[in-house]
């Protein structure tokens, strides 16, 4: 039996809006109390974590983070993904199923869930393909997908050309009572595109991808969501236009969410000079107006969740013209410090930000995770929300160094992480009693 205490740290769990300083007791893999140890606690002779002067928080739940395994292990491993996550205090993490090969089966579902179990790092819930390898002509075995361990379905950047074939599949998700993760994106506007279309488009001479390969998208899945009643949630939002369809829609009591990843709470096309490729991302970087749209649909809670949309790639990847360079950002070491510097921006009090990232994407899951209360799982993060350090590519976590925030200083660094119980991360050891 492992018994110890988190001592002294502002503890905040948003799903019960609990903040005060106290202390946090924790027997084997569970949290037994919070304030006063129960009858009988009896911690482990000299161990304790002196939490003066840190928040003490849920694990983050992050929506989105490419493994790379199976099918791209130059890219990264279960093993480096999940430890890079736990190293950054991400306890629970979701995977789209573009993996090689898809995650269209049993078992390659149950084989990506093992992998994830004996890493012992960040646990793992993989979504499943929606249709048979994302080509979007025949549907997945949902139902036998949802057993062997998948909490919703996809077909990630593969959009599905046949309308019937997506009502279809929208039904057989409703039926098997399976979330429905949408990424919008139209099959021929901005097919050929690799950035936001627009003034900096043009004067880069950069084929652009117009604001409308998203919201056609969107407004085409809301149709059909009402016609099906399908649980839908709305990866990656990027313009204005998309966080007004999707409160519409929510205004008119259609079952969705929607969730916005951090850089595109920060960066715009506007940022993207001398053709640096680690600003390709996917969906693009819009204009300053969608960056402060995107925002305020935080403010209005329009917007459910905050991911940090990791997709570590190796060097190469980026060294290479910006129309041919790979998509994406590798995600996790600024995942924190980015949304603790949006609720620094943006005067936000911490409880109402960490929901963003903690019980809101995990209830977005339908997870039993993101919430810091007595009988829970002790998935914990303990961060200094004060402690400053520079983005460099010899200690970031992840296999991939890929990042617009190189060289950048950031505050908020976490120092202990927790899972099932254990510290599986410390930037120091744990303290004599």
């Amino acid at each position: 039996m492992s018994t110890f205490s988190i001592l002294g740290g502002r503890v905040i769990d948003p799903a019960s809006w609990l903040d005060a300083i106290t202390d946090v007791h924790v027997i084997n893999e569970k949290i037994v109390a919070i304030g006063t140890p129960p009858p009988n606690f009896h911690p482990d002779a000299g161990r304790h974590i002196d939490a003066r002067g840190l928040i003490v928080c849920p694990g983050l739940v992050d929506l989105s983070v490419r493994l790379r395994e199976p099918g791209a292990e130059h890219k990264g491993t279960i093993l480096s993904e999940t430890r890079a996550a736990a190293n950054n205090g991400i306890t629970s993490i979701c995977c789209p199923p573009d993996t090689n090969p898809v995650i269209d089966t049993p078992a390659v579902a149950e084989l990506l869930r093992q992998r994830a179990l004996n890493s012992g790092m960040a646990k793992v819930y993989p979504l499943a393909a929606l249709t048979k390898n994302l080509q979007g002509m025949q549907l997945a075995e949902m139902n036998d997908l949802k057993e062997a361990g998948c909490i919703g379905v996809s077909n990630t950047l593969q959009p599905i050309e046949n309308t019937e074939v997506l009502r279809h599949a929208m039904e057989y998700a409703a039926n098997f009572d399976l979330t429905l993760f949408i990424h919008p994106k139209d099959p021929w506007l901005g097919r050929s595109g690799c950035m936001h279309e627009g003034e900096v488009s043009t004067r880069l001479g950069l084929t652009g991808i117009p604001e409308q390969a998203e919201t056609i998208a969107i407004a085409n899945h809301l149709f059909l969501i009402e016609m099906t009643g399908v649980r839908a949630h709305f990866c990656r939002l990027s313009t204005a236009r998309a966080v007004e369809m999707i409160a519409t829609a929510q205004t008119r009591g259609l079952p969705v969410t929607a969730d916005v990843c951090a850089h595109q709470l920060f960066l715009t096309d506007h940022d993207i000079v001398d053709y640096n490729a680690q600003y390709r991302v996917y969906p693009p970087l819009r204009s300053v107006r969608d960056k402060q749209q995107l925002r305020a649909g935080i403010l209005s809670q329009t917007v459910n969740a905050i991911c940090s949309d990791h997709q570590p790639h190796e060097v190469d990847a980026k060294r290479v013209p910006f129309a041919m360079a790979a998509f994406g950002i590798s995600a996790l070491d600024t995942f924190l410090s980015l949304t603790l510097r949006f609720a620094e921006e943006m005067q936000i009090a911490l409880p109402t930000v960490l929901n963003y990232v903690t019980h809101c994407p995990a209830s977005i899951l339908r997870i039993d995770a993101g919430q810091l209360a007595v009988g829970k799982v002790a998935d914990i993060c303990i961060f200094d929300p004060e402690r400053r350090w520079k983005l460099q590519t010899e200690t970031m976590h992840s296999c991939g160094t890929n990042s617009p925030f190189l060289e950048q200083e950031f505050k908020g660094q976490v120092i202990h992480t927790l899972i099932n119980g254990k510290v599986v991360f410390s930037a120091t050891h744990l303290q004599p009693k």
